[in-house]
């Protein structure tokens, strides 16, 4: 790949991995496209991560022309292979032989497979922010790549560097669905505070009594009915309440007032 395109499909890749603050977002989809990008900057067969959770794998991902078989191996590695070892030492994976590693009897159901499936070598990286590792990247290729240790290194490092890309991702995402939460919590809690003391004002208003007292038959009717003060005060403003037990409610606040 000439340096210039190679320079510009990772930026590409970069800026694809940062682009997560939207509406209906997929972590696996997203991860998947982010693997369309590995195959073609690392060289590689095929690329795909999996994500894990309180140290169970959550969710797997792949890319390339050959995703399947990426996938077949990512849960082919339920009893060991390069994203579990990456996973549990947040440190890489560095690119292995499949047919070395079948022999020292590393992986065993995992190098199988892919050997089956014409895969030579294997590497990973862990997927992290900061201190949280959220799963890792495995890359998939018909030879090891390079040939040198420092070509191996380099090959290593734009790995890490898109995976930890993916990772601010998904982290932003996260940090954003947080926050469209608890927007919609506040404005939620405002919207009922609006209606609860429109409520009140008609109430007051209708029974020539202080608002206060209309709050407190608001309150105390919604208490002794089990009911959201909130949906006792849209029944008032869409003026289908029990008005009669409103009154007994305001009378009772009334009489304990006077007493």
């Amino acid at each position: 790949m000439h340096q210039s395109t190679r320079e510009i499909r990772l930026a590409q890749a970069l800026v694809e991995s940062a682009d997560t603050l939207v509406e209906g977002f997929e972590s696996a989809h997203h991860l998947s496209r982010i693997a369309d990008h590995c195959v073609r900057l690392l060289a590689a067969r095929a690329a795909g991560f999996m994500l894990f959770e309180e140290g169970r794998t959550v969710a797997v991902a792949a890319g390339g022309i050959r995703r399947e078989i990426a996938l077949e191996l990512l849960r082919a590695q339920h009893g060991g292979g390069p994203c579990l070892d990456s996973y549990g030492s947040g440190r890489p994976v560095p690119p292995v032989s499949i047919g070395a590693a079948r022999a020292a009897g590393r992986w065993p159901e995992f190098t199988e497979r892919a050997l089956a499936q014409g895969i030579a070598t294997t590497y990973a990286v862990p997927l992290r922010r900061h201190e949280r590792l959220l799963g890792a990247l495995n890359v998939f290729g018909p030879a090891l790549p390079g040939g040198s240790r420092s070509e191996d290194d380099s090959t290593l490092r734009l790995a890490q560097l898109i995976a930890d890309s993916a990772a601010l991702g998904l982290e932003n995402n996260t940090l954003y669905a947080q926050c469209q939460s608890l927007a919609g919590q506040l404005q939620q809690a405002l919207s009922s505070r609006v209606r609860i003391e429109q409520a009140k004002g008609m109430l007051a208003e209708r029974w020539n009594t202080p608002a206060d007292h209309a709050f407190v038959a608001l309150r105390q009717y919604a208490r002794r009915h089990q009911l959201p003060l909130d949906r006792v005060a849209r029944a008032v403003i869409d003026r289908v309440a029990d008005d009669a037990g409103l009154r007994r409610e305001a009378e009772r606040a009334d009489d304990e007032g006077r007493a």
